[in-house]
C-alpha cells in the first residue's frame, strides 16, 4: 500500500529552512512565525520517520537523509511554480485589463467594449476605473485610455481623439420660465461642476464674453463628470461637457447644447501601454480597433 504524501506546508518549511539554514529567515520568507516553522518541521519529521536538521554550535545543518531529499523537493516546487506560471500566462493571454477614468468608461467606452467583445470572443476585456495614473506592473493593467498631451515616460501612446468643451442641459430647461437662449441666461440657472475641472466653466464663460466669476457661483458639485451629466439630464442644471461624454445623450435627445460656442481642448485622449508590451497581440488588436472605431464614427459625422 502506497504511503501518503507529507504535508505541503511542512515541505515548504523544510525547503526554505534548508535553503537558508535558518528557521528565522525561513519564517520571514514564508510570513509565519519561527514557532510555526519549528512545528511544521517536527510534524514533517514525524511523518517521514527521520530527522532532517541538526543543531551544531548554534548553527543549523542538514542530516544526510535531508541532503538526499532536498533536491527532489526543490525540483517538485520548481515544477509547481512553472506549471502555475504557464497557467497564469494562458489566462493573461485571454484577458485584457483596461484602465480609464470612470466618466469615460461609463459614457463612452462601455458600448464600444461590448462591440469589440462580440467581434473578438476569444479576448475577455476587463475595465477598471481609476482617478490616478495606474502603475501597470504593480496593478496588473495591460493598457489604459488616458487624458493628457501624449507624453508619459516609459509608455507607448497613440492618439485616440480630441474633444470640445460646451454647456449641455435637459431640453426641459429650454422651455422653462427662465429660458436659456443666450449665455447671459446662465446667471439664472444652476451650474453643475466637476471637482477636478471647475476652472473649465470660468474659461468657457470668458470666451463667451461673460464674467469668469459667474463660474464660481454656488451650484452642484460632483466628483465625476458622468454624475454632473446625469444631473443635467435630470434637469437639475447646466453642465459643462466634453464631447465623448455626451455624444450619445445628444443624439438621443436626452441633452441639448443650447449655445453654439464650443472650445477645443488642448489635450486629448490617448491609448497607452508599457513600451515593452505595447505590441503584444491582444493590446495591439484592441488599440487598433478603438482607433479605427473613432475614425469610422468621425467619417460618419462628416
Amino acid at each position: 500500500m502506497a504511503l501518503g504524501l507529507p504535508s505541503l506546508n511542512g515541505l515548504r518549511a523544510f525547503e526554505a529552512a534548508a535553503r537558508h539554514l535558518s528557521f528565522t529567515r525561513a519564517a520571514s520568507e514564508l510570513n509565519v512565525t519561527q514557532t510555526a516553522i519549528s512545528h511544521q518541521i517536527r510534524r514533517l519529521e514525524a511523518q517521514l520517520g527521520l530527522r532532517l536538521f541538526l543543531r551544531r554550535n548554534r548553527a543549523l545543518a542538514l542530516t544526510p537523509e535531508a541532503q538526499a531529499y532536498l533536491p527532489a523537493v526543490r525540483e517538485a516546487f520548481e515544477d509547481l511554480r512553472e506549471a502555475t506560471d504557464r497557467l497564469r500566462r494562458r489566462e493573461r493571454q485571454s484577458v485584457l485589463t483596461v484602465s480609464t477614468m470612470a466618466s469615460l468608461a461609463a459614457k463612452w467606452l462601455l458600448p464600444r467594449v461590448a462591440a469589440f467583445q462580440e467581434a473578438n470572443p476569444g479576448i475577455e476585456v476587463r475595465l477598471t476605473a481609476s482617478t490616478h495614473l495606474v502603475d501597470f506592473r504593480r496593478e496588473e493593467i495591460d493598457m489604459a485610455v488616458r487624458y493628457g498631451h501624449g507624453v508619459w515616460p516609459g509608455l507607448h501612446a497613440v492618439f485616440l481623439m480630441s474633444e470640445d468643451i460646451f454647456p449641455v442641459c435637459s431640453p426641459s430647461l429650454l422651455k422653462g420660465k427662465r429660458g436659456l437662449r443666450r449665455p447671459e441666461d446662465l446667471a439664472h440657472h444652476t451650474l453643475l461642476h466637476n471637482t477636478g475641472l471647475r476652472e473649465d466653466w470660468q474659461v468657457w464663460l470668458t470666451a463667451a464674453g461673460l464674467p469668469a466669476a459667474l463660474g464660481q457661483k454656488r451650484g452642484l458639485v460632483f466628483s465625476e463628470s458622468f454624475m454632473a451629466i446625469q444631473a443635467a439630464i435630470d434637469g437639475l442644471g447646466v453642465a459643462l461637457a466634453r464631447t465623448p461624454f455626451v455624444e450619445t445623450d445628444l443624439r438621443d435627445g436626452r441633452l441639448v447644447a443650447p449655445f453654439d460656442l464650443a472650445l477645443p481642448d488642448k489635450a486629448g485622449f490617448y491609448v497607452v501601454a508599457p513600451e515593452e508590451t505595447a505590441d503584444t497581440p491582444k493590446i495591439r488588436l484592441f488599440r487598433e480597433w478603438l482607433v479605427a472605431s473613432v475614425a469610422k464614427e468621425r467619417e460618419g459625422r462628416g
